[in-house]
């Protein structure tokens, strides 16, 4: 009987031996094709390579492992907003402290491999919970962020290491209270020129028998943070609060933050009106200044 894998090399070795009559002819076409083949062999081992590294990431991750994560940046890395690996440690430590139940996701959609240096675009999100203490009553709240990137890797000394990183769009919601419960949403360009005016709009829909007052500010995104003063406005008629920005010259990204209290109002006994605190939220979004903050391969 005649097995299938010697029909499949019977076969394979009838082709090669017809292809010799041809060789004087398509040597340049079959050297290419081999070429090609060898190149995607090889780039396949390296995506395998590269999602491994992203696996260890998201296991460290998960078990809250600061040493094991640390393992897999280069001594170099260069964040998107320019941190460098120890003040990004610190940043995820210290997040880490904050919420010391999040959990985080990732989904690779692309990787581009280019010899010793690969990117690889990846949508993340996280979740966790926290609680707030506001006037002696402990309120429950909700953290979901997201973000939409590329991870630059770098083969040092035959290990592949994070090398840098680009933010292309990144946003966050912290809710308590009935603010979890209430659609909301803070709009900004993506990306701005230096020195560029543009416009954040918050929108809210709002309850019934609620009223908020909220403010929008803009950050610089340094290491450490620097916290602008808020005007708080009570919200307009129409749930859309807008705010006109000025971009800054100091080569930095840039967040806008939403900051926002909501009240409620019930009638009880006697029609004596009750208004009380419902909620408060904060919502965070990216703005990244062209031109002016190069991602880190590119600044090297």
């Amino acid at each position: 009987m005649v097995t299938m894998k010697k029909l499949f090399t019977s076969f394979l070795l009838g082709i090669f031996v017809s292809s010799n009559f041809l060789l004087p002819v398509n040597a340049g076409f079959l050297a290419d094709k081999k070429a090609a083949i060898v190149k995607n062999l090889k780039n396949n081992k390296t995506q395998r390579e590269i999602k491994k590294v992203l696996d260890k990431q998201n296991r460290f991750a998960a078990k809250f492992d600061y040493a094991g994560l640390s393992t897999l940046y280069a001594q170099e890395f260069i964040s998107a907003d320019g941190l460098s690996k120890n003040e990004y440690f610190d940043l995820i430590k210290e997040t880490w402290e904050s919420y010391p139940d999040i959990t985080y996701s990732s989904e690779i959609k692309n990787i581009e491999i280019n010899g010793d240096k690969v990117s690889v675009d990846v949508y993340e999100t996280s979740v966790a919970t926290t609680t707030q203490i506001e006037d002696g009553v402990k309120i429950f709240g909700e953290l979901n962020s997201y973000s939409d990137g590329t991870y630059y890797l770098s083969k040092i000394d035959g290990k592949w290491l994070f090398s840098g990183e680009k933010i292309k769009e990144e946003k966050s919601f912290l809710k308590y209270g009935d603010t979890r419960f209430i659609n909301m949403d803070l709009i900004s360009p993506k990306t701005v020129k230096p020195g560029e005016y543009y416009t954040a709009s918050l929108t809210i829909d709002m309850p019934k028998n609620a009223m908020a007052i909220a403010s929008i500010g803009r950050e610089e995104i340094t290491f450490p943070q620097s916290k602008n003063e808020e005007v708080f406005r009570n919200f307009p008629n129409d749930n859309i609060l807008e705010r006109m920005f000025y971009a800054n010259k100091n080569g930095k990204n840039e967040y806008n933050v939403a900051s926002i209290g909501l009240s409620k109002s019930e009638v009880e006994g006697f029609g004596k009106l009750k208004v009380y605190l419902a909620g408060i939220a904060f919502i965070l979004t990216r703005v990244n200044v062209e031109n002016e903050v190069q991602d880190a391969e590119k600044s090297k």
